[in-house]
């Protein structure tokens, strides 16, 4: 997505953000924060101010003792990953790609795979954040617990994290495998696979009905045999370098959260529709993974074990049609929609699927009475009248 906003700025201190931040109320202007436009929606698509935290990196205040240590929000997940590294601590998970700031990462709820493993989001247990009238504001789980719960997913519309406080572990190692299998065997042994594995998903060809399985274990957790399937890849290392893989295509991407046990019967009927009608002009893959549930807010694993189904289509080449034609599978089957990627989902249809939405917008306003940090598209998107 093209765009171009009225001004970009780089601030170098926090007294820069906060400057910036003022002078948009005065001038009645909106504020959004660029990561590394991974995003397939246009959550930082503005006219107004732009704002880059790219010099601030760095992390600070590691204690391995509690596994905790704090990153500026102008880090990508692989240089986080890096970083940590060097003080003994990793994060839980990382996404099938990394190079998204983690600050950006947090703010829309994103993920990687694993029954045992939540979202990124719920690393975060403390801000240093910037509000909406321009003031630096400390927020900690132990202190403001529902704020947290707030923050974790916000999609940058509560205010500009500058340091995010995270809970993570220590240091640990992956054994990654992948198979090319038939689709069937892989529905046949999915339970055992989902159950049995620290990290598993699949994804799924449409042109030759083969998909690709992927398993990650900790170095001392015996890998599954799989006499099903052609081994395509082994892998061993550090944590950081095992979870993500490097994409270079680009591409749109649509993704739902469904409620765990709707998760097969629902790719069955995704998977039967794609091949009917989409198989001619959709040659990427389709990709099956399994989260945790959290407790923030406006999480789409909030308070339930998920499955997430995610489209995927060359950028570049007309994609709406396609995905406009699925989104009702995912919908009829309690799906929400991942808040960085293509959806067409807004306003009271969304506050539906969340039991806190009312809680999330009560300390969004709080924190951003004048809506300095809400574009049109957040205001739809949030169903907000200011």
């Amino acid at each position: 997505m093209a765009f171009q906003p009225g001004k970009v700025f780089e601030p170098e201190s926090e007294e820069e953000v906060c400057d910036i931040i003022r002078k948009a109320s005065r001038q009645g202007k909106k504020v959004r924060v660029v990561g590394a436009g991974h995003s397939s929606s246009p959550l930082v698509k503005t006219e107004d101010f732009l704002l880059s935290l790219k010099h601030f990196r760095g992390v600070e205040s590691p204690d391995r003792e509690t596994a905790q240590a704090t990153v500026p929000a102008g880090m990508t997940v692989k240089e986080a990953g890096k970083d940590l590294f060097r003080y003994g601590l990793a994060m839980h998970n990382t996404g099938d790609v990394d190079i998204q700031t983690l600050a950006g990462a947090i703010g829309t709820g994103t993920h990687g795979t694993g029954k045992n493993l939540k979202n990124l989001s719920s690393m975060l247990i403390g801000a240093r954040m910037v509000t909406g009238k321009g003031e630096i504001i400390e927020v900690s789980q132990m202190k403001d617990p529902q704020m947290i719960k707030a923050l974790q997913v916000a999609l940058g519309s509560c205010g500009v994290f500058l340091k995010m406080r995270l809970q993570l572990q220590p240091v640990y190692n992956l054994h990654r495998k992948e198979w090319c299998i038939p689709l069937e065997k892989c529905l046949e042994n999915l339970e055992e696979l989902q159950n049995n594995n620290r990290n598993f998903d699949f994804y799924w060809y449409p042109r030759t009905d083969l998909c690709k399985i992927r398993v990650m274990n900790e170095e001392d957790h015996k890998m599954p045999e799989v006499p099903y399937g052609n081994l395509e890849m082994e892998q061993q290392g550090h944590s950081h370098e095992i979870l993500p893989r490097s994409r270079h295509l680009k591409f749109d991407e649509m993704e739902y959260a469904l409620p765990k046990e709707n998760g097969p019967e629902c790719f069955m009927e995704v998977r039967e529709q794609v091949r009917k009608k989409w198989r001619k002009e959709v040659a990427w893959r389709v990709l099956y993974r399994t989260i945790k549930a959290d407790d923030a807010f406006i999480s789409p694993m909030y308070d339930r074990e998920s499955v997430t189904i995610s489209l995927h289509h060359n950028a570049g080449l007309p994609f709406e049609d396609y995905f406009k034609a699925i989104e009702p599978i995912f919908k009829m089957y309690g799906g929400r929609p991942h808040w960085g990627k293509k959806h067409y989902m807004k306003g009271k249809e969304l506050q539906e699927l969340y039991p806190k939405w009312e809680n999330f917008q009560q300390i969004r306003q709080k924190l951003d009475p004048e809506g300095v940090f809400l574009t049109p598209y957040l205001k739809e998107l949030l169903n907000i009248t200011l």
